[in-house]
C-alpha cells in the first residue's frame, strides 16, 4: 500500500520500490482498499529486499518493527522508521477485516503526506 501511496501521491518527485523481509502475494484486501481510493496496485508484486542490492537509495524506510529490527543495514542512507500494525495479521474477515486494511491505508496516506509532501511545495495531494 505505501508503494502505490508514495508513487500516487509523489511520483513526480519520488521514485519507491517496496520489498519485505519474505516474499509473499500481494493481499487481496490490500488491492480492494486502494482501489477504494483510485489506486490499482494489483499489478504490484511482493518482492524481496536482495531484488535491490547494488542500488543506491537516498531514503530506506521500514513500516513495521519487525522489518526495523531484521533490515539490513543500508551505510549512509536515510533511515525512516514509521510502525503501523500489520493489518495481514488482523483475524478477522469481510468487512472487519477491510476496516484495519483501511485505517493502515489512510494512516499511511497520512504519514507519507506530512513526511515527504513538506518538502515539496504546490504539489496535489489526494
Amino acid at each position: 500500500m505505501a508503494e502505490g501511496l508514495l508513487k500516487t501521491l509523489y511520483g513526480g518527485y519520488y521514485e519507491s520500490h517496496s520489498a519485505g523481509l519474505e516474499a509473499t502475494e500481494v493481499n487481496p484486501y490490500a488491492i480492494r482498499v486502494m482501489k477504494e481510493i483510485g489506486i490499482d496496485i494489483s499489478k504490484q508484486r511482493s518482492k524481496t529486499i536482495n531484488e535491490f542490492k547494488g542500488i543506491t537509495f537516498d531514503y530506506v524506510v521500514t513500516v513495521c518493527d519487525n522489518a526495523k529490527e531484521r533490515c539490513p543495514f543500508f551505510p549512509g542512507k536515510k533511515i525512516l522508521h514509521k510502525s503501523f500494525i500489520d493489518p495481514t495479521e488482523f483475524k478477522g474477515e469481510g468487512e472487519e477485516k477491510l476496516k484495519i486494511f483501511r485505517e493502515v491505508r489512510d494512516q499511511i496516506r497520512e504519514w507519507i503526506i506530512e513526511t515527504f509532501g513538506k518538502e515539496i511545495k504546490g504539489g496535489d495531494i489526494l
